[in-house]
């Protein structure tokens, strides 16, 4: 008796280690997903990362378009995503089901700017500050690259939410008989705006921040952001103020980036929930790491590196969000 009672004391003992030594995600299947961005890896990495570290068993990142990111994450088929902008994806986030089916707390990124360059030397020889300017067939057939007497506007993917502005500001603004909407591949158009530059024609384009163009056509030295007439967004936030707190009016909100979730498994998942809330990314960090991608590290295997080097740059914030995630889960 004094055996088997010793026996059953040990293995109770045995028993409590490995639980107290048990991560809050174990056995517990996460599936990241995120567009077709690549340059938006780098920070889905990052949070698959911390969410290993949690003992989380965390799935390949699947590319998908916006939409159906939303609705996947809220119908349960997909954990997460690491890039909703807001408040550039507030119509898909409400569309898919928005706080009844969708975790969100806390800000992984902020200083996220939009809107329309032409190229400096351009800007300055014509006195070019306002897109609304090139109403004025003259000045719209200097970004003319196909002589249909239009100016060609490099712009976004459709699906991924820019485009719904562009295209409600070119009709409000009276300039759909003056702009060509390009879209497209913007990796590949914008490679081109980037070469029609170098050779030293008058280049007009939409991008973002944090983005590596803004590290090859440098704001303010190569090229310069365009002001609109007034501001004027499509959906639920037609009656906003795109104005910036500098007084310029570029026609988009300064975005917030964050990590959304589902809702489900955020409740079930007190520490995850946690990281997702905690984790927080300069947004110039992200730029740098797209201008490698750009320069030619954009290899799975080269990403994966820079999520590695950023961690072991930033060990002490990296370790303090997975000991506030293990703490929100006891």
């Amino acid at each position: 008796m004094k055996i088997l009672f010793s026996a059953t004391l040990l293995a109770s003992a045995t028993s409590f280690a490995v639980n107290a030594d048990t991560l809050p995600g174990e056995g517990v299947t996460v599936q990241p997903v995120q567009s077709t961005i690549a340059e938006e890896t780098f920070q889905t990495l990052l949070v698959n990362k911390a969410l290993e570290k949690l003992g989380y068993d965390v799935k390949p990142i699947q590319n998908v378009d916006y939409n159906v990111a939303y609705t996947s994450i809220a119908n349960g088929d997909a954990t997460f995503l690491a890039s909703n902008w807001e408040p550039l994806h507030t119509d898909k986030y409400k569309q898919a089901g928005g706080d009844a089916k969708f975790y969100r707390e806390g800000t992984y990124s902020t200083g996220a700017a939009q809107g329309y360059l032409i190229d400096k030397k351009t800007a300055d020889k014509y006195g070019i500050t306002n897109i609304e300017q090139l109403k004025d067939p003259k000045l719209a057939k200097l970004f003319d690259s196909n002589d249909n007497g239009k100016a060609d506007l490099t712009g976004c993917n459709p699906g991924w939410g820019c485009e719904a502005v562009i295209n409600h500001q070119l009709k409000d603004f009276g300039l759909e008989d003056s702009i060509d909407n390009n879209q497209g591949s913007y990796a590949a158009i914008i490679a081109d705006t980037i070469s029609s530059y170098k050779s030293g024609k008058p280049v007009l384009y939409y991008t973002w921040t944090p983005y590596w163009v803004s590290g090859v056509l440098v704001p303010g030295k190569d090229v310069v952001w365009l002001e609109v007439p007034h501001s004027s967004l499509p959906g639920e936030r037609s009656g906003i103020d795109t104005t910036l707190p500098n007084g310029k009016n570029y026609g988009f909100q300064m975005n917030s980036i964050h990590i959304v979730a589902n809702k489900k498994f955020a409740e079930e998942n007190p520490a995850a929930a946690k990281l997702f809330a905690v984790m927080k990314l300069n947004i110039n960090d992200i730029s740098a790491e797209n201008l490698m991608m750009r320069n030619g590290q954009n290899k799975a295997a080269d990403i994966e590196a820079h999520a590695n080097g950023w961690i072991k740059a930033h060990q002490d914030l990296f370790n303090s969000w997975i000991e506030q995630a293990k703490a929100a889960a006891k």
